[in-house]
This record gives structure tokens, C-alpha cells and sequence, in this order.
């Protein structure tokens, strides 16, 4: 069988029965409060992208001298992510003072403070994107550095939550397959998202203008003359042309996403066979990510076909971060509380 079930006796060790006795609601609502207000920060950074508006503040960290411009034109969408960057900050500076005082885990503490710190450079990135007026480099840091942030605010929220709290009382299991497969998603998931802000800030999400052909091929050769048929396209429609580095960013993007389907069947294949105590609550999710992964292919798709429609292509980046954060819930869901080898004996 895929499991081990091997238990060790009650798992609430006195590592454990201290965490749980610092049970806090508020601190538990704050946490989930963080996570839906980054998850919101991020699909407003792509609407900054998704509308060209990276540059309508040419200045930092004041917009146009001022703390509060006109908000008219692209800067409704960059200096509207400044604000909501500014609020995720205060957040998270709020939530590593209120653990850093109510947790008797270090480890949290620990991370508490990696994401205030991880909060501080994302805004000095975003700020270096509109001195150096966008380098690609600087930009694409600035995406993975969100979704990284992001899987922070995921992982303290759960260190807080009731099912952690009841996992207590389970016998402690581990299903290494499970587990393994799961590790392997979210690092693909992850080198997508890494594939698609290079595919956004080098210009290239319209690199291929169809689907389900490329550029009318069913296996693209990426060739002079296809390069030339995308051109040509493309000045039709009024942009710019492109160079084979562009087609291959994109076509990588598209390919790339054939392997995370794939690695999410065995994901589910696994998930249906395991015989984790929490195996209920592990099915549930794993078919909330099918439902995600399939909302995400269809914006996708729509992405191209709608030719990179603001609110469509800002949608996919989001619905990528939420994908990303379900698989990252899904391993915290699986992964035994106490992971000694990472952690040195503290739970989770």
C-alpha cells in the first residue's frame, strides 16, 4: 500500500499540548485575513501588467510627489497596488509583533518574521521595477517573490487553524507516495508560474496568437517561416513583432501545463488509495484543485483568444497563485505535524 501507517501513539507530544493550549480565534481570524488580502494583492498586480499601467507612476515610493494622486488613467491600477501592498505590509508587520508575543512555537515566530521580511523586499523590488523603468529580471522576481510571500501567509494561517488543532487527536500517518507526489506538483506549479512572468514581462503571451494550433500547426517547428506567419499576425492586429526567444517562452508555458495535468492525476490517483485518517478532508481539497486546474486552463485559453484581455489574463495569473496555494494546503494537510528532518522536532 501506499501508506505507512504507522502511528506513534498520541501524537499531542509537549511540544504540541503548549501549541494547543495557545489556541487564539482572533489570531486564527487575522491569519486568514492576511491570506485573502494578499491573494487579492496579487491579482491586482496583474491588472498592473494586464493593463500596461507599470510605468503610469514614474516615481517611488511617493506617486507623483504625492501620497495620494488623481486616481484616473494607469494610475488607478499602479497606485491602487501601491495602497493594497501598503495595507498587506501593515498586516503582516501586525501579525509577526502578535506571534512573536502569543506563540510558543519558535518555529512560527520564525516564520512570522521571513514573511515581514519577504513583504519589505517585495516592495523594494516593486519599486526598483519602476526606477529602472521594468527590467524583466527585476519584474519577474518581483511575481515569484509574491507567490512565495503568499505560500507564507498559507502556511502561518494553518499553523493557527482548527484542523491542525484535530490532527491532534489522529494517529500520526504519513503516506510517502502521497506526500512525494504532492512535494512534485508544487514545484511544478511553481516553475509555471516562474514560466509565465517571464512569459508576461517579455511581451510574449501573444507569442502564439491560437489555440488549439500554433500558429495553424498542431506541433509547432519553430522555423523562419513561423516565425513569419506570428508576425504577420501581429502586425495585423497593430503589435509589435517578436523573436523566436518569445515563441519559445510561450510554447513552454502551454507544454508545461500538459505536465501539471498529468501530475495531477497521479496526484488523485494516489489521494483516492491512501488510508490517511484525515483522508476525507485530503480528497476534498485535492478535488477543489481539479476544479482550479480546470478553471485555469479555461482562462487560458480565453487569455489567448480574448488577445490578452485585462481582466481575463489578470484572472488566470490569480487563479495560478490560488492553484499554487491549494497544493501547498494540500501538503500541510498530508505532511505528519512533526516533520523532525526540516524542523528539528517543532510541529507545524
Amino acid at each position: 500500500m501506499t501508506t505507512s501507517g504507522t502511528s506513534t501513539g498520541r501524537p499531542g507530544s509537549r511540544d504540541l499540548s503548549r501549541a494547543d493550549s495557545q489556541d487564539n480565534p482572533w489570531l486564527r481570524r487575522y491569519t486568514k485575513l492576511t491570506v485573502t488580502a494578499t491573494l487579492f494583492l496579487i491579482f491586482a498586480g496583474g491588472m498592473v501588467t494586464s493593463t500596461g499601467s507599470g510605468l503610469s507612476v514614474p516615481d517611488w515610493p511617493l506617486s507623483y510627489g504625492t501620497l495620494f494622486p488623481p486616481m484616473v488613467g494607469g494610475v488607478f491600477y499602479e497606485h491602487g497596488h501601491r495602497m493594497i501592498a501598503t495595507c498587506v505590509g501593515a498586516l503582516t508587520l501586525c501579525l509577526a509583533i502578535w506571534l512573536a508575543f502569543a506563540e510558543v512555537r519558535k518555529w512560527i515566530k520564525v516564520v512570522g518574521f521571513c514573511a515581514l521580511g519577504a513583504v519589505i523586499l517585495q516592495g523594494v523590488l516593486g519599486g526598483i521595477t519602476v526606477l529602472f523603468y521594468l527590467p524583466t529580471p527585476v519584474s519577474v522576481a518581483h511575481g515569484v517573490l509574491a507567490q512565495t510571500f503568499f505560500l507564507m501567509t498559507i502556511f502561518l494561517a494553518y499553523s493557527q487553524s482548527v484542523e491542525r488543532r484535530r490532527r491532534q487527536e489522529l494517529p500520526e500517518a504519513r503516506d510517502g507516495r502521497l506526500q512525494a507526489a504532492a512535494i512534485l506538483m508544487l514545484a511544478g506549479i511553481y516553475v509555471q508560474l516562474i514560466l509565465g512572468a517571464v512569459m508576461r514581462h517579455t511581451g510574449s503571451g501573444l507569442a502564439v496568437y491560437d489555440f488549439p494550433t500554433m500558429a495553424g500547426q498542431w506541433w509547432p517547428t519553430v522555423n523562419d517561416q513561423f516565425l513569419a506567419r506570428v508576425n504577420d499576425w501581429r502586425f495585423e492586429h497593430g503589435l509589435d513583432p517578436i523573436a523566436r526567444a518569445n515563441v519559445l517562452y510561450h510554447l513552454a508555458h502551454r507544454f508545461w501545463a500538459v505536465i501539471l495535468v498529468i501530475i495531477a492525476g497521479v496526484v488523485n490517483m494516489f489521494a483516492l488509495r491512501c488510508r490517511l485518517p484525515q483522508k476525507d478532508s485530503v480528497l476534498r481539497i485535492v478535488f477543489g484543485i481539479d476544479a482550479v486546474i480546470a478553471t485555469q486552463v479555461f482562462l487560458g485559453i480565453a487569455t489567448v483568444l480574448t488577445g490578452k484581455g485585462p481582466l481575463t489574463t489578470s484572472l488566470h495569473v490569480v487563479t495560478g497563485a490560488a492553484l499554487l496555494g491549494l497544493t501547498f494546503l494540500l501538503l500541510l494537510r498530508i505532511a505528519p505535524l512533526r516533520m523532525s528532518v526540516f524542523m528539528k522536532g517543532h510541529s507545524i
